[in-house]
């Protein structure tokens, strides 16, 4: 009943007030027929409650004098709890059905990959599928990462000059003086990856290391903060580098997302990631090509990798990811779903609640899609790995070690991919510490004497700690820890009062955080360390241990030396410890260790081989453990000397060796065209684009009224003078052909490059105007006259903007649709076609008379794509009963659609729209079995389609700035109110969008999510100025009008 002593004076009080007659050793839950509340509570709640409202409304309890109303209160209380442990009750019951439920769907997942690769599977591997798959999941080994199979990371790698890059997006980072503790999301990941950074800029072959993180430019925060760009090292320490660049080392990259003048926490960032995403492409797009000039021999230099750290980071480093075509690395750090199992078990929120504090669903398919799109996992413990990885839909420790097997062997695995983990414990810097280990063995008297003959002062902390004990000298077992129950202080502290040996030998120290008044403290720690107190006072420890009230940061290292001069030893009895960092702060201190055998300092133990584990429950042993190490010097001095030999494998130099060892084994890719980049520079008409737009710069700084010189056609309305300059220098450039006689005469055959990249502008269509038969809406053409109308308003305009058609049609659907209605498809420069999946460019790629799509965008999206293993997938999920085939029962959901299917899109006809599955859950299904790749539903719910993970409308968006350079904020995305599910997805970023109220009638968001998932809010910003309306129908002026609008807002 650790943590609940308070709960006793329940007990006294209702005996005192005599509530009701209890017998101690028999409660009867019933008097005749009345339920007694009183007795209920003392049978079913007291082992079990630990609230803290109750604990306060207890204290009012106390107080109360008057008899009656004293036992009124009691009465009341009781009910309150019976109520409380019935939601707690109903709580277990329903995280019991959600288990067994995930169970069974994991256990179908397996059943339905080994039945699809069952002809090629060996024995072995059937077992290790099929083999325990009608066996309820029990707590498993993961496979030992064999190091030995790659290429370690040594300094003959310096040639390589690496670029990778780090996100890390919440919480404010800067490489000096770090507010760790200033918020919640200013903690121990703020120091890890800025220390990250600079470890890896260190590292011989890296070239530069880049930490991107979010601008914040609030009054709320320091100005550093609102620094675009902060140095955190110049680079490699290595003498020989003398080919380092003034671009070389590390920097923390702030890139501006989100309102610029708000500090936001990390759960309001959501609807900004993808704003995000598109300002880190500028910076990458900007320094691959410095660094191909510098190191790259005018080839571009592209990211070796990119890194993100939590949820947040995850899913831009997927979108940065697929964007650029580079690997992803993921580090977890803390995950949602684990949060979520938590939160729950505490019954204090509903699931509805905690989605709405903490963003938890939405923090979740982060994470599920960060495992889609990552080569490699980064954990800190193998316990990471098994309990909480092993949560998600897109992790399966069976499948992964099978489709591994069969990679490594060059078999088929039908599209199937788990990503691999790897084990590599966080870096520290012992440089400090590891030089102290020579004065180590000193006697602590010559250090502590009062006659000023010792050589420097002795810590404050030091008499702070020694003010408690009788007999310093003795060896000091020290536990540092926040007084939680989870870190199991008052089990140490039974088992040192109750082993006299022990007590007789050393003392005890107990760091527990900062206190001014225990009254102050949270319910859970002032409970803790009134046990402490009362534990000290029942097994008369007075003089042997110590708990003092305050300390620094700085004065850790100080009371780990002062242990350590003692002889003494440091323990983390914690019931789990996710890693123990504490435990090798310790060892670089020369403290052997006790430690929970629960969880990372297994590992921690396995590294340093400095101590014993032990059963946290186990008293006796937690004492014995203690006393052996303590009693034995010569173990005791074994263990110091194995934790000073091993401590190397935890610095930094050794963590970004084994980091670059494993990225190196990652499937590297990053864009490669078909088409000559040599051939591919820029031409004459590139560099107008260039000079116009820093005419349209200067006309804004030389401008007196600045508003005139803002508009989305780039037109000079400035003073005379201005426009003046403007004309001298525009005399000096050779003027090319006029953009659009170029671009009008397909009479002179189909062009080399697209007209794409001689744009400024580019105007999307993404209208998703269908009928009820998925045909699309005539209704549509008069939008897009009224748009092509509304851009020739204004000649410069029409000069430099181009246009696109983006839409789930296949290709010859809509060429009919824009013939029937006498468009011409050289309108368009571009046309994105089956919802992202293909790419073409009207007048360039054509094979007798024919388009031809974009060979670079078809092998950019390529990535896990798995189609033959996804037709007989959803084949199965969507047509037999329940989706899981249990029943056998052949439906009739979805229809295969050739006309609209291509080799990378797989399109079916819904049959049956109420018995579809929500977008959400099919891709839970899906990641279940290893298949990762991107549904959704369109035409007017009237088609499902499956692309590859990488592939999107927006993702295409982001292609063409980075194949032809045409930014994605000078693009401006024309969309209805509602539309396909990926719609959600064309709003957020960049570039601007404008929005026709009532263009469409009905989309298909009503298949994207099942209830309880994330919300629209989290993906889509509620006030945007990238965001503007206009009426349906619309007219060319008030569509000129609303795109000067955004454009003037995002200036």
């Amino acid at each position: 009943m650790a943590g609940n002593e308070w709960i006793n004076g329940y007990l006294e009080a209702i005996l005192d007030s005599k509530a009701s007659n209890i017998d101690d050793h028999h409660v009867n839950l019933r008097e005749g027929d009345h339920f007694n509340p009183t007795k209920y509570f003392v049978e079913e709640v007291v082992t079990g409650v630990d609230e803290t409202d109750l604990h306060r409304t207890w204290i009012k309890v106390v107080a109360t004098r008057n008899t009656r109303e004293r036992t009124s209160r009691l009465e009341n209380m009781c009910w309150r709890i019976w109520h409380l442990t019935r939601k707690k009750k109903q709580l277990d019951w329903e995280d019991i059905q959600r288990m067994t439920k995930r169970r069974l769907e994991r256990e179908q997942g397996r059943r339905d990959v080994g039945e699809d690769i069952s002809e090629d599977l060996s024995e072995e591997e059937k077992g290790d599928i099929l083999g325990d798959s009608l066996a309820p999941e029990s707590p498993r080994k993961t496979p030992q990462q064999n190091v030995s199979n790659f290429e370690i990371w040594s300094d003959d790698k310096k040639e390589k000059k690496l670029y990778i890059i780090l996100i890390s997006l919440h919480g404010l980072v800067r490489g000096d003086n770090m507010e760790l503790g200033r918020d919640s999301d200013t903690g121990g990941q703020i120091k890890y990856v800025v220390e990250l950074a600079a470890a890896l800029a260190k590292m011989p072959g890296v070239y530069r290391v880049d930490l991107f993180t979010r601008q914040v430019s609030s009054p709320e925060v320091d100005w550093s903060y609102g620094e675009p760009t902060e140095m955190l090292t110049a680079g490699s320490d290595d003498p020989d580098a003398a080919d380092v660049g003034e671009s070389s080392g590390a920097y923390i990259i702030r890139i501006p997302f989100g309102p610029r003048d708000k500090y936001l926490r990390k759960e309001l960032l959501w609807p900004h990631i993808q704003e995000f995403v598109d300002g880190a492409l500028v910076h990458v797009l900007n320094m691959s090509k410095v660094l191909g000039e510098q190191i790259g021999g005018g080839q571009p230099i592209w990211p070796f990798v990119i890194h993100g750290h939590y949820a947040d980071a995850g899913d831009s480093a997927a979108l940065l990811s697929g964007a650029l075509n580079v690997p992803m690395v993921l580090t977890g750090h803390s995950l949602g779903r684990n949060k979520l199992e938590q939160l729950l078990k505490q019954g204090r929120q509903s699931k509805e609640d905690i989605n709405s504090t903490y963003k938890i669903m939405r923090r979740i398919e982060a994470e599920e899609l960060s495992l889609d799109a990552a080569e490699l996992v980064i954990t800190s413990t193998k316990q990471e790995i098994d309990e909480q990885w092993g949560l998600y839909d897109g992790f399966d420790v069976k499948l992964e070690k099978v489709l591994r097997a069969r990679a490594r062997q060059g078999v088929d695995c039908h599209g199937r991919f788990m990503p691999r983990m790897a084990v590599i414990p966080p870096g520290m810097d012992f440089s400090h510490v590891i030089k102290e280990a020579d004065e180590a063995d000193g006697d602590l008297s010559s250090l502590t004497n009062s006659d000023g003959a010792s050589p420097k002062a002795m810590p404050a902390i030091w008499s702070e700690v020694m003010r408690f004990l009788t007999n310093p000298h003795k060896p000091m077992i020290l536990a540092l820890s926040r007084p939680d129950p989870k870190k199991n202080i008052t089990t140490l502290l039974k088992a040192f009062g109750e082993c006299h040996p022990l007590r007789e030998l050393a003392n005890l120290t107990l760091i527990m955080g900062n206190r001014d008044d225990i009254d102050e403290m949270s319910a859970g720690n002032a409970s803790v360390f009134t046990t402490v107190l009362k534990l000290v006072d029942r097994y008369d420890l007075y003089g042997q241990v110590a708990f003092p009230k305050h300390h620094t940061q700085n004065d850790v290292p100080e009371i780990y030396r002062l242990a350590a001069k003692t002889k003494g030893v440091f323990i983390n009895p914690a019931l789990v410890e996710p890693f123990g960092l504490t435990l090798i702060e310790a060892a670089a201190h020369g403290l052997p260790m006790v430690a929970t055998k629960n969880g990372g300092p297994v590992d921690i133990h396995r590294a340093l081989n400095n101590g014993l584990l032990i059963d946290p429950h186990d008293q006796q042993a937690i004492a014995s453990a203690l006393l052996k190490l303590v009693s034995e010097k010569n173990l005791w001095s074994e263990c110091q000397k194995n934790g000073w030999k091993n401590i190397h494998l935890f610095s930094w130099p050794e963590h970004c060796r084994t980091y670059l060892t494993r990225v190196v084994a990652c499937r590297m890719r990053h864009p490669m065209w078909k088409t000559d980049m040599h051939a591919d520079e820029m031409p004459t008409e590139g560099s107008l684009n260039d000079s116009l737009r820093d005419f349209q710069d200067a006309s804004l700084r030389l401008s007196i009224d600045g508003d005139k010189s803002s508009s989305i056609n780039g037109s000079l309305d400035g003073g005379t003078d201005v426009q003046d300059q403007v004309r001298r220098v525009m005399s000096k450039i050779k003027k090319p052909e006029p953009v659009e006689k170029a671009d009008n005469s397909s009479n002179n055959g189909p062009s080399k490059y697209p007209m794409l990249r001689k744009r400024q502008k580019l105007i999307v269509i993404a209208l998703d105007c269908y009928d009820n038969n998925g045909a699309p809406d005539k209704g549509m053409i008069g939008m897009l006259q009224e748009t092509f109308k509304a851009v020739k308003l204004d000649s410069q305009m029409a000069r430099t903007t181009g246009f696109a058609m983006s839409t789930a049609m296949s290709l010859s659907e809509l060429l009919d649709f824009l013939r029937n209605e006498q468009i011409k498809v050289n309108e368009f420069d571009a046309l994105v076609c089956s919802s992202g999946s293909e790419v073409y460019y009207p007048g360039t790629y054509e094979e007798g008379g024919k388009l031809t799509s974009d060979p670079d965008y078809t092998a950019h999206i390529e990535y896990r794509w798995g189609s033959d293993g996804l037709k007989k997938t959803i084949w199965k999920l969507m047509n037999m009963d329940g989706g899981e085939g249990t029943s056998g029962k052949q439906l009739k959901v979805i229809e295969e659609d050739a006309r609209s299917s291509n080799s990378h899109c797989l399109s079916y006809m819904i049959k049956d729209v109420k018995k579809a599955k929500k977008v959400d859950d099919l891709r839970q299904k899906l990641r279940m079995r290893g298949l990762r790749c991107h549904p959704m539903y369109c035409r007017n719910s009237t088609r499902l389609q499956l692309v590859p993970l990488f592939a999107s409308r927006s993702q295409a968006l982001r292609y063409f700035f980075v194949r032809w350079r045409l930014n994605v904020a000078n693009i401006y995305v024309i969309l209805g109110e509602t539309g396909d599910t990926d719609y959600e997805e064309l709003i957020s970023g960049t570039h601007k969008t404008l929005i026709m109220k009532g263009s469409v009638k009905k989309g298909s968001e009503e298949l994207l999510r099942t209830s309880g998932s994330y919300l629209k809010d989290d993906i889509v910003p509620g006030e945007s100025p990238l965001i503007a309306y206009v009426n349906t129908p619309p007219k060319a002026q008030e569509i000129a009008n609303a795109l000067n609008k955004v454009s003037v807002a995002a200036s």
